[in-house]
């Protein structure tokens, strides 16, 4: 009999990859997302709608019996969580202590947490997992919390990879599934969409210590991401205790360099305009990712250009979400 995995917040971007490539290794998936911002069109499995924090409604969901559970459920924005930490504190960490609690009185011992690299304090050297922790915004402590309160239920015989994800990018090679968020956050969609419409591309600070000056990220395919979690799951029902895994390439790109590489993929000038800087930006964020290479066997496949040519591709025609119909 496959083993059974629940996917929280399976309907949104990475959760929807995540949820496909799990029923793709053969496992049995349910996707729990309470659709705030997750997209009915993007899960091939059954969905429940769910609010992590109705403990309930969770509890029962659970009591259906599971083997492992995915948990990317939460808010992501860091500019937003400035504005409302109070909201990410509720949303983010209440809602997991709920799962946390679910799992153990249902007896389910394998989690796999999406967390991020954002807990990391600021370097100019590529980040491994032992740098010193030191988040810059109230999502990213949220982050910080969850993986701590991890650590405390591993006393009760839990086990977990807490995956610290660099920069998420990129969409499904037959543009079947990729980024649908409203608002958009994420820098490749937001270069695509301006370079579509003719608009400039505002870059948020010019004057880091960085080869341009602009903020340098290490983009990740999300099939690669996707790929990582069917692994790691794999590994916890194995028996594996789990740790907290960097998922990265160790290649970074500044934001000059997505836009000269988004205007080549679209054939289209991409003007840059200058804004100052915004609350919680690091200089630069590049992995170190040897630890998950030796513990998953897991090593990213798809580059940059891959990156960018299949976000294009799903931009010109997104399936669900804000754009479709749009282009």
């Amino acid at each position: 009999m496959a083993a059974r995995v629940l996917v929280t917040g399976g309907a949104g971007y990475i959760g929807s990859f995540c949820a496909r490539a799990l029923t793709a290794a053969g496992y049995e998936v349910v996707v729990a997302d309470d659709l705030s911002s997750g997209h009915p069109e993007a899960v091939d499995c059954r969905l429940v709608e769910l609010d992590l924090r109705d403990r309930a409604g969770l509890g029962r969901l659970l009591g259906e019996g599971f083997d492992g559970v995915v948990h990317l459920a939460g808010l992501i924005s860091v500019g937003e969580s400035f504005e409302a930490p109070g909201r990410y504190v509720d949303v983010n960490v209440r809602g997991s202590l709920s799962l946390l609690d679910a799992m153990r009185e249902h007896g389910v011992d394998c989690l796999v947490f999406s967390s991020t690299c954002a807990l990391y304090a600021p370097s100019d050297e590529a980040l491994d997992e032992d740098v010193a922790l030191a988040p810059l915004s109230p999502y990213a402590e949220t982050k910080l919390l969850i993986e701590r309160a991890i650590e405390l239920v591993r006393r009760q015989g839990l086990r977990a990879y807490c995956l610290r994800y660099f920069n998420a990018a990129g969409a499904a090679a037959d543009a079947s599934l990729g980024e649908a968020h409203a608002p958009e956050t994420h820098l490749i969609p937001i270069a695509i969409e301006r370079a579509s419409r003719g608009q400039p591309l505002v870059v948020f600070g010019d004057d880091y210590p960085t080869p341009d000056g602009t903020c340098v990220r290490d983009y990740v395919h999300v099939l690669d991401l996707a790929e990582a979690h069917v692994r790691a799951m794999e590994r916890l029902l194995a028996g594996a205790p789990g740790e907290a895994l960097n998922l990265g390439t160790g290649r970074g790109a500044s934001v000059r360099e997505i836009a000269a590489l988004v205007s080549r993929c679209l054939g289209r000038e991409l003007a840059v305009e200058l804004g100052p800087r915004r609350l919680g930006d690091q200089p630069s964020l590049v992995a170190r990712a040897t630890r998950a290479s030796r513990s998953l066997d897991w090593t990213p496949r798809w580059g940059l250009e891959d990156i960018v040519a299949s976000a294009c591709a799903w931009h010109r025609a997104p399936r669900y979400g804000p754009g479709r119909g749009a282009a």
